[in-house]
């Protein structure tokens, strides 16, 4: 397997990358040479088995640096941008960043309690669209961006389709996209490409928490050309598609990567 990455000083930031479509992006950057960053939010008992899968993408030769922590405070960030300027050094430089929080309020907008509040709303929206500005600006203000870096962000067929429960995080997908599309535009001459990639209907973990998932999954299947459904490895090519040289000029753009399954 050619390791275009390698020797180029490059890393990955995956926000959210201890499992699903994180880790999978993590992983198959990995084994193209690109080191990697991964900050996620665990209980303790999850760490051995986490880091286990870590040490799984270590073997392709690159450094992986790990942070259990919340992502989406303030202050955390702060301390983690200055853990990574060092980790990075004089040299190093983040190619890619990857968006895969998921940090979300499920619940329905009427019937019984507990129903969605407006603190449901914000709470969802600031960790899976809102963080995605603050830790592009932190990254970009503290001249870690490669001079053709790359962001990446996680979106779904709940941006313009109703699903029950699923209000509070439609509305983030849907701001998560808008502030792409703000930073395609306002980055463009730095270097930086911007894009939203519109994952078909994956089994993750965090997919699992959504009410009524399996009438997703069914559904899913009927609709999609090829009768699969997308895996965290179809998403995963796709993020190292974009951060290879090749894709420099697609930005600003939502891409669906799901067999078709927005089709019909």
């Amino acid at each position: 397997m050619e390791q275009e990455f390698k020797d180029l000083n490059y890393w990955a930031l995956i926000l959210g990358g201890s499992s699903g479509l994180g880790y999978a992006s993590a992983r198959k950057l990995a084994k193209h040479g690109m080191n990697i960053i991964v900050i996620h939010q665990d209980r303790r008992n999850e760490i051995p088995e986490i880091e286990e899968s870590f040490n799984e993408i270590r073997q392709a030769g690159v450094r992986l640096e790990s942070f259990n922590t919340d992502a989406v405070q303030k202050e955390n960030r702060g301390e983690l941008i200055r853990d990574i300027t060092q980790i990075l050094g004089t040299r190093g430089k983040i190619r890619t960043m990857v968006h895969s929080i998921s940090k979300a309020s499920l619940k329905p907008i009427i019937g019984e309690e507990p129903t969605l509040k407006n603190e449901d709303f914000q709470s969802t929206i600031d960790a899976m669209a809102l963080s995605l500005y603050d830790w592009t600006q932190a990254v970009f203000k503290a001249e870690l961006f490669s001079k053709d870096a790359r962001i990446l962000s996680f979106t779904s067929e709940g941006n313009k389709k109703a699903w029950a429960n699923y209000a509070a995080v439609s509305a983030a997908k849907v701001a998560m996209e808008a502030i792409t599309r703000s930073l395609a535009l306002e980055l463009a001459p730095y270097g930086i490409r911007a894009n939203c990639i519109q994952a078909g209907v994956t089994v993750t973990r965090s997919f699992q928490l959504i009410p009524e998932n399996e009438t997703l999954r069914v559904h899913a299947l009927k609709r999609n050309p090829f009768k699969r459904l997308t895996v965290p490895k179809d998403v995963a090519n796709v993020v190292y598609l974009l951060s290879k040289d090749e894709a420099g000029w697609i930005t600003g753009s939502i891409i669906p990567v799901n067999g078709g399954e927005h089709l019909k």
